[in-house]
This record gives C-alpha cells, structure tokens and sequence, in this order.
C-alpha cells in the first residue's frame, strides 16, 4: 500500500516538502533508462507554473526562480532506471508575511483540518497545502510527458473560463479587477488528450475517468470534474446523443465502459477561488489559482497515462503464453 504522499502503482511519484520549508521535491521511479531528458522542457513547465514571463493575465507575487536539482537517477541529461529524485529549492520565502496566521484558523484552507488530523501545521504560507508543492509535480510530470510523446499522446491544457467569463479580453480584464481589489475568483480548466489508443483503461473500479479525476481532484483547490459533454448531458435525451452510425460515441469525451476509445480524451476541472486573499490577509496570494494549475493539470494528466500503460504493459507480458507452449 502506498503511502499518502505517493501516487500511482508501477510508475510512481512521491511528493515532499513544504512551502517555507528548504525545498520541494519529488522521487520519481518506474521511468526507463535510456531515456534523454529534455532540460529545457522541464524549465519552460515550470515557468508556467511560476508565471514567469507572464503579464497581468495571470498575476502572480510569489514567483520562484525553479531550478531542478538531480539527485539521482539521471547522468548527463539521461535516464539511468533508477528512481529519479530532485528538489526545487524555496527562494522566495516571506515567512514574516504569514505571523499574523500563527493563531488565525483561515476558513476553506487546510489549517483546521491539519491542525486536528496532525496536532500541529506550518501556518507559513499553508506549508503542505500550499500550491507550492505542485512545483515538484509539474517537473514529474514534465518527465511523464516525454515518455508519452514517444508514444505518439500528447497533452494540452488551457484556461478556458474564469468567473462567468469565457470570452478571453474579458477574461483578462476581470483577472485586472480581481488583483486590483486584492480578492480572488476561480475558474475552469480544459485538459485535452490527443493519441491515446483504444483499451487504455479498466471496466470496473480502475476506470480512465475515475483515476484521472482521482489525480486532478488531487491538485490543490480544485472542486470539481468532469469530462466528455459532462454535466451538460443532463438536460439532454438519449435520442439526442447516441446514434448508431457513431461507434465511438463523440461525446463520451473519449472514454467509454471506463477504457479509452481512441478518440481525444477531453476533461474539465473546475478551481474554487483562492481561501487567502490579500485584502484580508495581506501577503501574496493568487487571483485565480486556475491560472497557474494548466500546467499542474498536465502533469497529473500525463502521470496517470504512465502508470496505467505502464500496468497494460506488464499486464501483456505476463499474458504472453511461454515460447515453450506456442
């Protein structure tokens, strides 16, 4: 059994580290050797992460200079097969912002939960709770990402609402007048997968929408998902959905019975408005924490895909009749 801070079963991620703590981190294990490891790519998802680079459409105080630190399992930009650990060191620690926090229960954080499950919390910044952590999950993912290139699937994500909003000028305008008034207002994230093929998946408790929505459910302040047509077919007739000249269905969202059908896989992940704002709070906080979850939903996207194909490969090998026997 895995722990709570490890997520998948043959090709796995365990997370650690706190956000005013020394770093983040992750431990990495199941990636092949021989696998060359594009930096660059690594770097650019954490920066979108972050909010490097980007303009008031994504505002955002904290941004921290992410530079990956190998610990193992990788020599000279390649794979060795071992676990692959890293940190992300933290730089951009204002821990003196968050004093007014050491005796304050925030309402819709962690801080009530963790101080009656553990006795105690990090009141710094929400520690474990903290956005912070995904850093490390976008760099684990960034490396799940190659491997599933080389397999032809690529994943996108984009911010596709925020509020009411889906029109993009209006989006960027109400994300101005969010962060002008110190508040916070949530959003939507849509995930599409393309070239997964068919069988990708299991019929009953192992479903692809269920382990997805295990894996972006997890992703901090994220409230809801959804995918194909959704909660959208609700108000709809089956007449009005199925025809039997459309095998497979395009509406299922790319799954159907819980397995891949081999069209694009497209998911929809809603995120609540941030608990911490700066007009109650002070400090740094997000306007729309929607904003910088694209890549963090990619890269809980990309680690359930390898895991699952990498339990559909050992699942074929160990259905091989023996050579002996053909």
């Amino acid at each position: 059994m895995n722990s709570h801070n490890t997520f998948g079963e043959r090709f796995t991620f365990t997370s650690f580290g706190e956000s005013h703590g020394i770093a983040v981190g992750g431990v990495l294990d199941g990636v092949p050797a021989g696998l060359k490891i594009d930096m660059n790519l690594i770097r650019d998802e954490l920066n979108r992460r972050s909010g490097k680079g980007q303009t008031a459409t994504s505002p955002r105080a904290r941004i921290e200079a992410d530079e990956v630190e190998w610990l193992s399992g990788v020599k000279d930009g390649i794979s060795l097969g071992t676990p692959i650990a890293f940190i992300l060191r933290n730089t951009q620690q204002k821990s003196e912002d968050y004093e007014v926090l050491k005796h304050m229960l925030r309402p819709g954080h962690a801080d009530f939960t963790y101080l009656q499950k553990y006795g105690i919390r990090d009141y710094r910044g929400g520690g474990r709770a903290s956005a912070r952590e995904t850093a490390s999950r976008v760099a684990a993912g960034a490396i799940a990402k190659q491997l599933l290139i080389e397999r032809g699937i690529t994943i996108e994500a984009r911010l596709t609402q925020v509020g009411v909003e889906t029109d993009p000028e209006r989006m960027k305008r109400l994300l101005e007048e969010v962060t002008k008034d110190g508040d916070s207002i949530g959003g939507i994230v849509t995930c599409t997968i393309n070239g997964l093929p068919a069988g990708v998946g299991e019929p009953i408790f192992d479903k692809l929408q269920s382990l997805l929505a295990h894996a972006i459910l997890s992703i901090n302040g994220c409230k809801g998902f959804e995918y194909g047509t959704g909660f959208g077919e609700m108000h709809l007739r089956g007449s009005e959905i199925y025809h039997p000249e459309q095998v497979p269905c395009p509406r299922s969202g790319g799954i159907e019975g819980g397995i891949s059908n081999g069209l694009p896989v497209v998911f929809r992940c809603a995120f609540k408005p941030a608990a911490t704002i700066r007009q109650l709070y002070g400090g740094r906080h997000d306007a729309c924490i929607a904003v910088r979850a694209v890549p963090v939903v990619e890269a809980m996207a990309a680690l359930t895909l390898c895991d699952l194909m990498n339990e559909n490969q050992h699942q074929n090998q160990d259905e091989s009749p023996d050579e002996n026997e053909k």
